[in-house]
């Protein structure tokens, strides 16, 4: 009998363990979020929705005629992030800016048939349909951080419809998502029960990763911090920012750069930490024929934190091309 004592209690053990990891996960709360409104009650002056394969899109547009330029923003960004430079684009022609599933005041769903909203073709498909519902033929597009990537996979797969890449510090050789290890993982049911309160954590580190976007944080004001979070207030965005975690994932871009044969502009900060500025040297290399912008004393968003500089590199191209 003493003998199976050991045996007995490792036997408790182990169930102990096993109850703990695929039960104990489920006994964590969940909470609702508190503060939330309805995307109704946060939309400003010059917001407007646009329903694109049923979901409602915000947007803001101004200046009119051609090209147009449509504008893409980053992780955890929003048409917010153009506000600094989309007046001043406006002289080119059309200047349309929407807010990516998952950010700003674009619908959030939970629930959906078919296609990942959030996913990287998704994303790429819902841009045509923008262009297709606002009978763009084509479009200079301007692409920061992973607002970068998406336009990259558009031009690779719709040419004919780009008439010039803007890349700003474009993620294209790293920060594309989850590993893929890690992804069968977070998708068991005990994670995704967690997943809202692990997409939550942006509260807490989203001041850090401000301060890490910029060159010299001491340049943010109120306005722009307010700015920054006003989208924690949508109700379910903790949910959609799981889903988008989820789904980030694509295919490596790096042999596919050489096939891109449209003009090319990339500009980069000469100080940024999130995608290192060597990495846009190397992109603005890889691209056939692309004009690289290094701008002084600026990190990951020139167009917020060096307006003038970024502005400027792009009158440059705009010359060129309409050279």
């Amino acid at each position: 009998m003493k003998k199976r004592r050991p045996i007995i209690t490792c036997g408790l053990i182990l169930l102990l363990l096993v109850l703990l990891v695929f039960v104990g996960p489920f006994l964590v709360p969940v909470p609702p979020l508190e503060g939330t409104k309805p995307i109704e009650e946060l939309l400003d002056d010059d917001s407007q929705i646009l329903e694109i394969d049923g979901l409602d899109v915000h947007y803001k547009i101004q200046g009119n005629g051609d090209p147009a330029l449509i504008l893409l923003h980053g992780f955890g960004a929003s048409v917010f992030s153009w506000r600094e430079v989309m007046g001043s684009l406006s002289q080119y022609g059309t200047v349309i800016a929407y807010d990516r599933p998952a950010f700003g005041l674009t619908e959030r769903p939970t629930e959906w048939e078919g296609e990942n909203p959030y996913s990287l073709q998704a994303q790429v498909d819902l841009l045509a349909g923008l262009m297709d519902a606002m009978q763009i033929d084509r479009a200079v597009l301007v692409g920061n951080s992973a607002g970068g990537t998406i336009c990259v996979h558009f031009a690779l797969q719709n040419p004919e419809r780009v008439a010039a890449l803007i890349l700003v510090d474009a993620a294209i050789y790293s920060g594309g998502g989850v590993s893929g290890w890690l992804k069968p993982i977070l998708r068991t049911p005990q994670v995704q029960h967690l997943g809202p309160l692990i997409a939550r954590q942006i509260q807490v580190r989203g001041p850090d990763l401000i301060d890490l976007a910029w060159h010299d944080p001491s340049r943010l004001t109120a306005e722009d911090l307010a700015g920054y979070t006003e989208p924690l207030m949508v109700e379910g965005w903790d949910e959609a920012l799981w889903q988008m975690t989820l789904a980030s994932d694509g295919p490596d871009l790096g042999p596919m750069l050489g096939d891109l044969s449209v003009p090319t502009l990339v500009i980069t900060g000469d100080d940024d930490r999130i995608v290192p500025t060597q990495q846009s040297v190397r992109l603005a290399d890889e691209i056939p024929g692309a004009v690289l912008s290094v701008l002084a004393d600026c990190g990951h968003v020139p167009h917020e934190e060096c307006p003038d500089a970024f502005l400027s590199a792009v009158a440059d191209f705009m010359a060129d091309i309409d050279g």
